[in-house]
């Protein structure tokens, strides 16, 4: 395996202005010096230090919600066109460099680069679709029942809008967010993971020179880079922010939501998921085929809608199961830098110790792994995180199945009757993402209807990870209730007025009611 020189990460870092050591605050414009420890990045693409970050501590991140309390009255007042107009030079800015950027996210993440410049690119999209949300945040007019009055709904500005990020989008989440929250006339405060750090840094840099073009205020636009040492529940907790997008595991979830509903804020929750795809009679089987290998081992098994479960008709069970196994055994695992890897590392060690943990669970249970479950740790695994992916027949009651593993492990499941397959379907915690394969339109309708999948995504024929920015994303049940990115997902980042106008000298009340002074 390649180091990370032939690769050229150190000309992208260049690029990107990510110095040996690095500040991990910014209110815009202006890089502030933290005042917790260092904390170091290391790749799991080679186990290599890539930088370190000067973290933020408590009393940083309160100096900056006071900027970004400061800002808001300001930037609630620039009109929404011309909010959307800047996003738009945001947009073109992250265009000239997507490929440094995206090779970060290889590096820093783990994902191959092809998927590292596909998450550059979803965040241009968003910022596409944002300018032109940006002269659409429309209310509705309702007739009214009182004479000479008119009744409008339309919607404003809420505050300061947290974001909390996960590793495995390192950028892609907080655009989904930010660009969205920045036309509606929020500002924004971003809190990513600290494991991919840098790639915040990174993209702070790169939108740097449009806010200051043009005069954005500072505290708009706002980065608190740090760890759980020095901020945790107090963001959740926080009175100055309205809404809190989190996006994690569910029990982290569970805990951000409970803390911010005590105080009645507001959250948008992108948590696990623990997606199925139903294959029937009637599917093309190299279509699935393609779709669930993708599904399941891209990102190495780390994205919320990575394919966990293939729930297949009795008839094509044996010769689909026999394609999967063949096709895992020829999937190309390495530096996710190289052009031929298909399937890059594991997040860190932990991660690894996860993944070999599920699969002695599946053994518990009884089920059987059928190819991978292994680490690889020879010549070019140097990084410890590196592993096999698996593919294992188990039952759908399995404690293990019902649990989302965040790593390639891919459950096979036999069903009889569509009916059965749909009620396996749902008989999980999670509910984010789904599909089905047929060509039969029956089938097709039913998957879609209230009798079929309980997931926030339904998908016919397409895989369940890759989704478009133009339909909102996010889940039911323990996958939070959140929705991001596109359709009307731009209303969460607003609060809600009914107005109601009288344009006579009479004051008609509702209802008829009579009060007479």
């Amino acid at each position: 395996m390649k180091t990370h020189d032939q690769f050229g990460i150190q000309d992208a870092l260049r690029q990107l202005n990510i110095q040996a050591e690095n500040n991990g605050i910014c209110t815009g414009t202006q890089w502030l010096t933290g005042q917790g420890d260092p904390i170091s990045s290391y790749s799991p693409a080679d186990g290599q230090l890539v930088a370190q970050v000067k973290q933020a501590s408590l009393d940083d991140y309160r100096q900056v919600v006071e900027k970004a309390k400061s800002a808001f009255p300001e930037w609630r007042k620039v009109p929404a066109p011309a909010r959307g107009e800047i996003v738009r030079q945001i947009g073109l800015e992250l265009r000239k460099y997507k490929e440094p950027l995206g090779k970060l996210v290889s590096y820093e993440m783990g994902k191959i680069y092809q998927e590292g410049l596909g998450e550059v690119q979803e965040m241009i999209d968003i910022c596409d679709f944002a300018v032109g949300q940006s002269r659409q945040l429309y209310g509705f007019t309702m007739h009214s029942e009182r004479k000479a009055h008119r009744m409008y709904d339309q919607y404003h500005p809420l505050g300061i809008v947290g974001v909390v990020s996960a590793f495995n989008f390192p950028v892609a989440v907080w655009a989904w967010n930010a660009m969205l929250a920045l036309v509606c006339g929020d500002v924004v405060l971003w809190k990513p993971s600290s494991k991919v750090l840098l790639c915040a840094i990174a993209v702070h840099r790169i939108i740097a020179r449009v806010l200051k073009e043009n005069k954005v205020p500072e505290g708009v636009v706002n980065l608190v880079a740090t760890s759980s040492k020095y901020l945790g529940d107090e963001l959740f907790s926080d009175t100055n922010i309205p809404l809190v997008s989190f996006t994690g595991s569910t029990k982290v979830g569970k805990k951000a939501g409970g803390l911010i509903g005590a105080r009645l804020g507001k959250a948008i929750l992108e948590l696990g998921g623990n997606n199925a795809i139903i294959v029937t009679p009637n599917a093309d089987l190299e279509m699935a085929m393609r779709a669930i290998v993708f599904g399941a081992v891209g990102t190495c098994g780390q994205r919320c809608t990575s394919t966990r479960r293939i729930i297949v008709h009795e008839s094509v069970y044996q010769p689909l199961k026999e394609k999967l196994v063949s096709v895992y055994q020829s999937v190309k695992i390495g530096n996710p830098l190289d052009p031929t890897t298909l399937v890059g590392p594991l997040i860190d060690k932990g991660a690894v110790a996860t993944y070999l943990s599920a699969i002695e669970k599946v053994k518990a249970e009884g089920g059987t792994i059928l190819c991978g479950g292994t680490v690889l740790d020879g010549d070019g695994y140097q990084s410890g995180c590196y592993v096999v992916p698996a593919i294992a027949e188990v039952e759908n009651h399995y404690s293990i199945v019902q649990n989302e593993t965040f790593a390639p492990l891919l459950y096979l499941i036999r069903y009889t009757e569509l009916d059965e397959a749909i009620a396996i379907h749902n008989d999980v915690p999670q509910g984010l993402s789904s599909a089905l394969f047929s060509t039969n339109l029956l089938e097709t309708e039913k998957f879609l209807s209230c009798e079929g999948s309980d997931c926030g995504i339904a998908n016919i024929n397409i895989g369940t990870s890759g989704a478009e920015i133009g339909g909102a994303f996010g889940g039911e049940k323990d996958t939070g209730g959140g929705r991001e990115s596109g359709s009307d997902a731009w209303k969460a980042y607003m609060r809600r007025q009914t107005n109601t106008i009288n344009y006579s000298r009479e004051l008609p009340l509702a209802q008829g009611i009579e009060f007479n002074v």
